[in-house]
């Protein structure tokens, strides 16, 4: 479909949810806007594969914050997406399982009454460790003002070097000497693909406490928020494009973008732009010399988070019980070791979940089984680029390679349900090379840029770039996932719409 030859207040680039909600946001305020995406399919980490007849989701599994008076259920108000979208609500006693080769299981409950009450009946002699962990979370939550749907920034967490450059590790080491309770605290850290020495507590509480307040999966896949958010854009007179790879752009004499180019030939002319793209990768599509040398020699060398191979099952029908929480398994008792993995002990720990279908309640139609993958061990396949959009076989090879770390994941999975091999209708799996053709970055990371607690001002993406008229969002600017991406996009607009008009509307909209 041909592009209409107008010029938009707004040209959004990537329709990740950080772009799809910057779209609403701003065409709701009045705005024309055009969101723009290279794939086939909208929504980023939001996409949904069909194999078999089931449903898989690519990056979300399961969200937070849901529960009556959080945050991310008043967020879901004010875009319409509570009436909307199919969720279930996930076990109360363990939305979380924590479980090591021992067998051992530690539930993280939904609650900080049963979060406390599950652990402290685990390690009773550790009641005051874990209560001194959960105040310390709670409190650094509150040095995040949108977090908590407020606009005043009086204790911005970046003007505090305390919450700042707190190493979640440390920290809770810090709190017991019993390495079991350190590991099961931090027993979710894969979340945000957290590094021993270098993730900062702030990273993991931000997260930890959204699971805590409200774990939801959302029914037939994560795509459906998509689908809405597109569909409302479109009635607020917004366009939204697929298959519309962005390339370039044209600049005005002031060095303001003009219109951006499109792979085949398109233009789109803006007023203003935002990048729902990883800050390195927009560098390169709008050109580096358009960026002061330290900005780009910064974003261009910051560590991004660690990839992933993910395997994914289908049942037989009516043959595996459905599963209403996670497991992490660790089978080395270090739960921050996995991201540096050997070779001849992967996977070192898993993360698994069963997806929620209308199908059944009873029982599960598939499961994902993440586990960390450093993408150099795809190095063979880089040139290669797969999509939907752009269909392209990486070889023989490749998909020998992929059969052997299919097999080496099953082995391990059998660990913890032996006679799950007889239950197995088909395998499939997706590598680092995966996430990286389609998400759209360099090195298939799952959460962006690494947040660092020895360096942390070096992490920090303002929504303003060199360019006057380019704006940046998405999981890069605050922290991941639907929430972290949420207030990302809300920073953003911020820029262009009154902050305190408009989280009225937000803790008004019922």
């Amino acid at each position: 479909m041909k592009i209409p030859d107008k010029k938009y207040d707004f040209v959004i680039m990537g329709s990740g949810l950080g772009g799809l909600l910057c779209a609403y946001i701003l065409a709701s305020e009045g705005n024309s806007v055009i969101v723009l995406e290279k794939n086939n399919q909208l929504g980023g980490n939001l996409q949904v594969f069909s194999r078999d007849k089931c449903i898989f989701d690519t990056g979300v599994h399961y969200i937070g914050s849901l529960d009556e008076g959080e945050n991310l259920k008043q967020f879901f108000r004010y875009f319409g997406l509570l009436d909307n979208i199919k969720l279930k609500r996930m076990d109360d006693d363990g939305y979380d399982v924590i479980r090591f080769a021992d067998g051992k299981e530690y539930k993280h409950g939904q609650g900080y009454e049963r979060f406390i009450g599950n652990l402290v009946k685990d390690f009773p002699d550790e009641e005051k460790a874990i209560q001194t962990f959960c105040d310390k979370v709670r409190e650094v939550c509150k040095f995040f003002p949108l977090y908590n749907l407020e606009t005043e920034i009086s204790m911005d967490y970046f003007l505090s070097e305390e919450i700042r450059e707190l190493n979640a590790y440390k920290y809770i080491a810090s709190l017991t000497p019993n390495v079991r309770l350190q590991n099961v605290l931090a027993g979710s850290n894969p979340l945000y693909a957290g590094v021993k020495d270098k993730t900062p507590f702030y990273v993991h509480a931000l997260i930890l406490n959204s699971y805590i307040t409200g774990s939801y999966k959302l029914i037939d896949g994560g795509s459906q928020i998509a689908t809405y958010l597109s569909k409302v854009i479109r009635k607020m007179g917004g366009d939204v494009f697929k298959r519309k790879k962005v390339i370039g752009a044209n600049y005005h004499e002031d060095g303001k973008i003009a219109e951006v180019l499109i792979e085949g030939g398109e233009v789109v002319k803006g007023e203003k732009f935002i990048s729902n793209i990883h800050p390195a990768v927009t560098i390169d599509i709008f050109g580096e010399n358009r960026f002061l040398n330290a900005y780009r020699k910064r974003v261009k060398t910051l560590e991004n988070t660690m990839s992933s191979f993910t395997v994914h099952l289908t049942f037989k029908k009516d043959t595996f019980k459905y599963l209403n929480h996670n497991i992490y398994q660790y089978n080395v008792e270090d739960v921050w070791a996995g991201i540096d993995y050997k070779e001849e002990t992967w996977p070192e720990g898993y993360f698994v979940c069963t997806p929620a279908t209308s199908k059944s309640e009873e029982y599960a139609d598939s499961m994902s089984i993440m586990t960390y993958m450093d993408i150099r061990e795809t190095a063979e396949w880089d040139k290669t680029f797969n999509t939907t959009a752009s269909p392209e076989e990486r070889g023989e090879g490749y998909e020998k390679f992929k059969k052997l770390k299919e097999d080496k994941v099953l082995e391990k999975i059998e660990m913890v349900f032996p006679d799950i091999r007889s239950k197995i209708k088909s395998v499939y799996s997706s590598t680092p090379l995966t996430f990286r053709d389609y998400i759209g970055n360099y090195d298939g990371s799952m959460y962006g840029i690494l947040k660092d607690s020895n360096n942390p001002a070096k992490s920090f993406i303002n929504t303003k770039t060199k360019i006057p008229n380019l704006f940046l969002t998405g999981q890069n600017l605050i922290f991941h996932g639907i929430l972290g991406v949420t207030i990302g996009a809300f920073v953003t607009c911020f820029e262009f719409v009154d902050r305190n008009k408009l989280m009225e509307k937000v803790k008004k909209a019922k």
